[in-house]
């Protein structure tokens, strides 16, 4: 049967997915860690690129047998990755994968960009993918693509507002920041007894830090949506740092005066406030006021495996982006998704 392959790789997790060139979804598998850079190493992989290589193959190779399909029945794929964020990071997950007969067409990309599938059938538009990290990417219709990669190390997404909501604690324990119910909801996340308990656990010789800082962000959502100060400052701030990423996104590829979708993806923008969105696009229309946000309607592998349909010569018209995502299974579907707009 012939077939795409998409992989949509990060840092909390690999999915690689089969699908059908009429867009019927074949297979789904979940692997470990896609990211060349942060991929745990192994016995069998002593460095993190040789980690992610394993954790992604493991994830292809699974997918392609529960699919009941072969490698040789692949007409496009598609790597979406997080830490590809150099030239030579693309060359290496498009030459690996094109060694080991991937596809007759493969795309190696970073993982901002394939989730612009969902926005709009021709993909013209810009990304914020918000989950234990951040992305963002624009593409225009003219081609032009831009990626964040390491020039958002300052504005990421869960693990970063995780941090800051410790930070606000701590500040406010100290009367540097006002009272804040941050400080009730963050004690009782934790079971401790006192702020200077949860500094400790963060802090100390005998562990390592906990890793789930990012566990924190619904927490600091919840309470800047109940009207928090503390908490709605930092919201709003740190979604005015992503806002600006994507201005710059805008600029780089000529968006300024497009009515083009803004896509939200990724875990932070499931939760139903809309502090940090409405932060995000306060400062986004700044630069770019015709820019339509909307969430995305599935997780961003649906994205993916669009544009490896589309690669693959199948034409994306709304009656078939209609079709397909009535028939996405569940646990790919965004909670708090919009529809598509349409274009053209």
């Amino acid at each position: 049967m012939r077939c795409v392959l998409a992989v949509d790789g990060g840092n909390s997790k690999t999915l690689a997915l089969i699908a059908a060139l009429d867009g019927t979804i074949l297979s789904v598998e979940r692997g470990a860690c896609g990211d060349i850079y942060n991929a745990t190493p192994s016995e069998t992989a002593p460095d993190p690129t040789t980690a992610a290589l394993e954790n992604v193959e493991l994830a292809m190779t699974t997918a392609l047998r529960t699919a009941h399909v072969t490698r040789e029945d692949i007409v496009a794929s598609v790597f979406n990755m997080a830490g590809a964020d150099w030239p030579e990071d693309v060359a290496f997950w498009h030459d690996t994968m094109t060694e080991r007969g991937m596809g007759e067409q493969v795309i190696a990309q970073n993982d901002a960009l394939g989730v612009l599938y969902l926005g709009a059938p021709d993909a013209v538009g810009v990304s914020i993918v918000c989950g234990t990290g951040a992305a963002t990417g624009a593409r225009s219709a003219d081609g032009r693509i831009w990626h964040s990669s390491y020039w958002q190390d300052e504005w990421h997404g869960s693990t970063h507002l995780g941090q800051k909501a410790l930070l606000a604690i701590y500040r406010s324990e100290l009367g540097l920041e006002p009272p804040t119910t941050l400080t009730r909801r963050v004690l009782a996340h934790f079971g401790a007894a006192s702020v200077e308990d949860v500094l400790h656990r963060f802090h100390n010789r005998q562990h390592e830090p906990s890793d789930d800082i990012g566990s924190l962000a619904p927490v600091l959502l919840d309470e800047a949506d109940a009207g928090d100060d503390v908490a709605l400052r930092v919201v709003r701030e740190h979604g005015a740092g992503l806002g600006n990423i994507a201005r710059v996104a805008i600029r780089k590829v000529g968006l300024e005066s497009a009515a083009v979708p803004l896509v939200l993806a990724g875990g932070v923008f499931r939760h139903p406030t809309t502090v940090l969105e409405d932060a995000i696009v306060a400062t986004l229309h700044q630069a770019a006021p015709a820019i339509r946000p909307m969430r995305s309607p599935a997780e961003p592998i649906i994205g993916v495996m669009l544009q490896a349909l589309s690669t693959a010569s199948v034409e994306i018209n709304p009656p078939f982006l209609d079709r397909l995502l009535s028939n996405v299974p569940s646990i790919l579907r965004a909670q708090q998704g919009a529809a598509i707009p349409r274009t053209g």
